[in-house]
């Protein structure tokens, strides 16, 4: 080997976070757009909500017990096997409907949510549901009054403040 030559370096394994290489920027981004069209998470429906947004309507898709368990404030109950009966009583076809059930382990909300589209509603799913909303520290209602339970710091910044995504 001469001063000018190095030993060939073997080459790295490919991790299996890029065994499948990233999209294109343009497809990531189409792909992106398309998905905040259908989800949104807690945090901005609260921040909205905080803001006196009135241009959706938050739907609870649990059980009733679920349900009286503690809600977002001001959500509609409409609970999944109920939508095909109630929901055009209770919901506005032309705003747009945020829809929750328990938490990202449940796809109850995502079947409201197909439920809610198949009869002509513009919907998105709130990420994380009830289950994240209370991990967040926000107020929810209950048959007995409001309460709020202080954030899980797995989840939510503790001086209150919101992440900054």
């Amino acid at each position: 080997m001469t001063a000018t030559t190095s030993p060939a370096l073997p080459a790295s394994p490919v991790s299996r976070v890029l065994s499948v290489p990233p999209a294109e920027p343009a497809a990531a981004a189409a792909y992106f757009a398309a998905r905040l069209a259908f989800h949104t998470d807690v945090a901005d429906v609260h921040a909205a909500l905080a803001a006196g947004a009135a241009d959706f309507t938050v739907v609870d898709s649990r059980s009733t017990p679920a349900w009286d368990q503690g809600h977002v404030p001001g959500a509609v109950h409409l609970p999944t096997d109920r939508i095909p009966d109630l929901a055009d009583a209770f919901l506005d076809p032309a705003r747009p409907v945020v829809v929750y059930c328990w938490g990202p382990g449940c796809d109850g909300a995502t079947r409201a949510a197909l439920a809610l589209a198949t009869r002509g509603y513009r919907v998105k799913e709130m990420l994380g549901g009830i289950e994240y909303w209370i991990r967040e520290g926000y107020e929810v209602e209950t048959w007995e009054g409001t309460r709020t339970l202080p954030p899980d710091p797995l989840t939510a910044p503790l001086d209150g403040a919101d992440c900054g995504c």
